[in-house]
């Protein structure tokens, strides 16, 4: 049984009317339906969260070693690093991951924007989510790589979002994901949501590039879920990292949830909380 969890995507409610900050509005019941599609056995568990005091105490109550607090950038959800950056200071439970959008910024504006973030507000990653974008786009488009070549030269991680909500599946095809691992292998990609529902696929191209990592976070418990534990109990010990998705499932429900799918002695080890110490460079 792993004794240290580092959840690698997790957002309290009240940072966004998206993640259920306000009960009554549409964005609300959207937060309780997607915790219902994936199990979750209370659909309001992230009304807990309705300040910082009380995330970080659910955190501490869940025995969570650290919660990575991933930024968003979209047309239609923009937290700035600096709120991220102010959302984390002080916690030692919490770890800051950036967020960029280079169409919105400008590529210039936007690899200037990485490097603040890391360098000046010491954020441990940088989120760019082009399938969720306006136009949206695939990983390998030429206009994100002067973001992913700042973050090879800043020795970071880049994280890129995936999943089924997109607007359109085209966009979110884990092959783009392999040309960029080609052009940077160096370069630690993180895949959150697990590029669901190409789980094969992404799986395929982890195994081809070893600096693919992936988080399925609340989508390992999806139809089809299960090969990213035979990943993990393979080859890919090392390339499978464990995330709630809170406030979408519970932290305490998912951590109990993730021991009991299969994963060897061991390897759970490695899933809950060794590989995102290692891939985010954590001293904790």
């Amino acid at each position: 049984m792993a004794k240290k969890v580092i959840d690698m995507r997790s957002r309290p409610a009240f940072l966004h009317d998206f993640y259920g900050k306000t009960r009554g509005t549409p964005e609300f019941e959207v937060v309780k339906w997607l915790n219902g599609r994936v199990g979750s056995k209370d659909i309001e568990h992230f009304t807990h969260s309705k300040n910082l005091e009380s995330f970080v105490k659910e955190i501490k109550e869940t025995r969570i070693t650290a919660s990575v607090i991933v930024g968003r950038d979209t047309p239609g959800i923009k937290h700035a690093n600096d709120e991220i950056h102010d959302l984390v200071k002080g916690q030692k439970e919490l770890v800051g991951v950036g967020s960029i959008d280079p169409h919105r910024w400008g590529v210039k504006a936007a690899v200037q924007e990485v490097e603040r973030a890391i360098n000046q507000l010491g954020l441990k990653a940088i989120n760019v989510e082009p399938g969720f974008g306006s136009p949206p786009r695939q990983a390998d488009d030429p206009m994100l790589f002067p973001i992913y070549d700042a973050c090879d030269q800043l020795g970071v991680p880049v994280c890129i979002m995936s999943g089924p909500t997109a607007a359109s599946l085209e966009m979110v095809n884990p092959s783009a994901v392999g040309h960029v691992a080609k052009a940077f292998p160096k370069l630690p990609i993180i895949c959150y949501h697990g590029f669901y529902p190409y789980v094969n696929e992404i799986i395929g191209v982890a195994f081809r590039w070893e600096n693919v990592f992936i988080v399925p976070d609340m989508y390992i418990f999806a139809p089809g879920g299960g090969l990213y534990v035979e990943a993990a109990n393979s080859c890919m010990r090392q390339q499978i990292l464990y995330g709630s998705s809170y406030p979408f499932r519970p932290m305490g429900q998912s951590i109990n949830d993730y021991r009991s799918l299969g994963f060897k002695d061991g390897v759970i080890d490695d899933v809950m909380y060794g590989n995102a110490r290692r891939v985010l460079k954590l001293s904790i």
